[in-house]
């Protein structure tokens, strides 16, 4: 018989003295009664099979360690029916019934093995003993690590926090039999992020270990966390993740200006709505937390100036609403104030969330032209003025404070044929050509004003040319007149013929206005005049 005949034999037979003794405790017990029970193939006698006294298989549970290292096989148990009295005369198929691992075996990959136990007359080579099934229990040993699968964390908690704050729960596995000993028992402890932390040995819970914690002092924590199998026991595996803590802002920190005073200047020709500063009031917090309003609280010059702020910078901006005017006002003063915008009532005890300032606008002065006294100014002058006739004056001033002198002089574009002069000292304008009102009646001159910084403001002056009866009547047309030889004195006879040329004569005009008495003579001129036309 083989060696590996014999190795089944000894595993049949120590099987067998397990599940006797399993039987005895309630636990499995297959007798001779069931085997033959199981041997009838059609709900009849048994077949082949001599009648005999109940018998059961007897074993223990069979376990065997796993990761043996050993060179020879290692002993598991022996299988064992109560038929066999020892005299040799009952052969298990697996020889003697001793039970050995041939293999190295892991309890992770597979935890038990069903085998099939086989117990026979040696003699008539019948069974004695149905065939049976026995399981072989790979006994755990510690040989994994705690490992945490979804490591490394991360995780966040508002600064500030009270102590004892949870702020994420790890978790490890360990891959050995949670039922046997204390291989997958595991305990948590944290290396390194001390004192800020915490962590709950038995549930793997980091807690904030410290109050207050400030994140504009620091910000993130890196935490490596250990879970230990053995219950944390000497000779126990161990496995590390990382946790990185992120303290979260609130809102715990006012906004404050920077300095008490500020101050800018800015020229008085600055359009409006031009951004005359911006300023900002520094907010330790980051996000909402850091965002405010700001208003001008009192100041000179009402409505002159408008703040607003800046949504992506959180400056504040002032801008102009009114011109500027340096020789008006030279400067202004104003209080602005920033607020939060999203204040959390936890922490009014640390505000308040506000703060004000000082702004001072200083206007600069700038070269303006010179202003005429009217934009426009109105004249009137004969069209037989005499040249040189003095026909008005225009007025303008320097609006800066050095009061510059003004020279004036005429815009030539306006007055192509030179008909006006003015003076460059009084601005008086007067005739330089006779007019016609009949052929210009009204003059558009622009003036130019200059100052001794070459500033030039602009004036006009609208001359209008009045008339005078320097025309006399004029007929349109010509007229050809014919009387009667014999007309009497004192008689009133108008005859007009108008004709359009010397060779058309369809249009005949005639008025004519005689006594009754003369009637022959008119038609007879009429005849013999227009007969002499036809010649």
């Amino acid at each position: 018989m083989s060696r590996r005949a014999c190795r089944a034999l000894a595993l049949l037979a120590i099987l067998v003295a397990w599940r006797e003794q399993t039987a005895c405790a309630g636990g499995l017990n297959v007798s001779s009664g069931e085997a033959e029970e199981s041997r009838r193939s059609d709900g009849g006698a048994p077949r082949d099979v001599p009648q005999r006294h109940r018998r059961s298989w007897v074993w223990n549970q069979f376990f065997v360690l796993e990761e043996y290292t050993g060179n020879e096989p290692l002993y598991v148990g022996k299988l064992h029916s109560d038929v066999d009295k020892g005299d040799g005369k009952v052969k298990y198929v697996l020889n003697t019934g001793d039970i050995h691992a041939t293999k190295r075996l892991d309890r992770e990959a597979q935890a038990y093995y069903t085998l099939s136990a086989q117990a026979v007359d040696r003699i008539t080579n019948l069974p004695v003993e149905p065939r049976s099934e026995f399981v072989v229990k790979v006994q755990d040993i510690n040989d994994n690590e705690p490992k945490f699968l979804d490591g490394p964390y991360l995780a966040g908690v508002p600064e500030m926090s009270p102590l004892g704050t949870m702020v994420v729960q790890v978790a490890a596995t360990d891959a050995d039999d949670p039922t046997y000993g204390n291989s997958a028992r595991v305990v948590y402890s944290i290396i390194h992020g001390q004192p800020y932390f915490s962590v709950e040995p038995k549930t793997g819970v980091i807690r904030t270990a410290l109050p207050n914690m400030d994140r504009e002092t620091r910000d993130q924590y890196v935490l490596v966390i250990q879970a230990k199998d053995m219950v944390g026991q000497m000779g126990g595996l161990s496995g590390t993740t990382s946790v990185t803590v992120t303290l979260t802002d609130v809102n715990d920190n006012p906004p404050r200006f920077p300095h008490k005073n500020y101050q800018y200047t800015v020229q008085e020709s600055l359009p409006v709505q031009s951004v005359v500063a911006r300023f900002k009031a520094a907010d330790a917090d980051i996000g909402s937390n850091a965002e405010m309003d700001y208003r001008i609280m009192d100041g000179d010059g009402p409505g002159q100036f408008n703040i607003t702020t800046d949504e992506d910078s959180q400056d504040g901006v002032l801008l102009l609403l009114k011109p500027l005017d340096f020789e008006t006002k030279s400067s202004f003063s104003l209080r602005i104030e920033a607020t939060n915008r999203n204040i959390d009532s936890s922490f009014l005890s640390l505000g308040p969330f506000s703060d004000t300032t000082s702004v001072k606008v200083t206007v600069e002065d700038v070269n303006e032209p010179p202003v005429f006294a009217a934009p426009l100014s109105r004249m009137v002058v004969p069209e037989d003025a005499r040249v040189g006739t003095s026909i008005g004056r225009v007025s303008a001033h320097d609006p800066d404070n050095i009061n510059s002198a003004i020279r004036y002089s005429i815009d030539r574009n306006t007055d192509l044929e030179r008909f006006f002069n003015v003076d460059a000292l009084s601005g008086i304008i007067s005739t330089a050509k006779p007019l016609d009102r009949e052929a210009n009646s009204v003059h558009n001159l622009t003036i130019f004003a200059i100052e001794s910084r070459k500033s030039i403001g602009r004036g006009v002056a609208l001359v209008t040319v009045q008339d005078i009866n320097d025309n006399a009547p004029v007929f349109a047309i010509d007229y050809e007149t014919l009387l009667c030889e014999n007309t009497m004195p004192g008689q009133k006879h108008y005859l007009s013929l108008l004709h359009m040329n010397n060779t058309n004569y369809n249009a005949l005009i005639l008025y004519s206005a005689f006594l009754d008495t003369q009637r022959h003579c008119i038609i007879h001129s009429l005849h013999t005049w227009c007969g002499k036309l036809h010649m």
